[in-house]
């Protein structure tokens, strides 16, 4: 099985959150991102964005809701990656199966990617908390009766490789997405990603 992050992974919707980051900053009272910070920023954990930002744990959940409901009318401003869709459908042919954890609204996902696309995942489950990916990944372990040994996790942020790591599975980082490619190397991911195209090589082999 394939657990598959949301935003940055599959849906690109890094320049959405930044076109509204000094709004959400005004009205939660935290620290503005000049343009001049963004990449250097890229290249934390998120742990440490969020404390150089000085947001405090308890605003997370509420800063959470406020962009969820924000999306929700916005969601036609945000498209998955190219090659993204593609990708979910060869790997659903080749039977791995597939689900998504994300701390993203389930309605924000079921828009973004399309009937046919969350068809392909057996389970979803969204609405994670920041850091509270681990027990969703045990969950989605549980129902589909695996072993952590079986399945891998595919993100884009410091914080899925953190995750995956609790419960076990298997790690592996997408580079397209939010974090720079040396601060997921730092965490030394299991497999890393270029493209979608290599996600399809690295679990079905290489095509003939």
């Amino acid at each position: 099985m394939a657990i598959f992050d949301f935003d940055g992974t599959l849906a690109d919707s890094g320049d959405w959150f930044l076109s509204i980051a000094d709004d959400l900053a005004d009205r939660f009272r935290f620290r503005r991102v000049p343009p001049d910070e963004i990449e250097g920023l890229r290249g934390h954990t998120t742990r440490e964005v969020i404390r150089h930002l000085g947001i405090p744990r308890w605003k997370l959940p509420i800063i959470a809701r406020h962009l969820h409901k924000r999306l929700a009318g916005e969601t036609d401003k945000i498209s998955l990656f190219d090659g993204v869709e593609p990708m979910l459908a060869t790997l659903q042919a080749a039977g791995v199966r597939l689900a998504m954890v994300t701390s993203n609204a389930e309605d924000n996902a079921r828009a973004i990617l399309g009937a046919d696309n969350i068809a392909r995942f057996e389970q979803i489950e969204c609405g994670a908390s920041l850091f509270g990916k681990a027990p969703r990944y045990r969950r989605v372990l549980r129902r589909a009766r695996l072993a952590a040994g079986d399945v891998v996790s595919i993100g884009d942020e410091t914080r899925d490789i953190t995750a995956a790591r609790k419960v076990g599975i298997d790690a592996a980082a997408v580079l397209w997405g939010y974090a720079r490619r040396d601060a997921l190397a730092a965490l030394s991911p299991a497999l890393t990603f270029e493209t979608p195209d290599d996600v399809v090589a690295a679990l079905l082999g290489p095509a003939d």
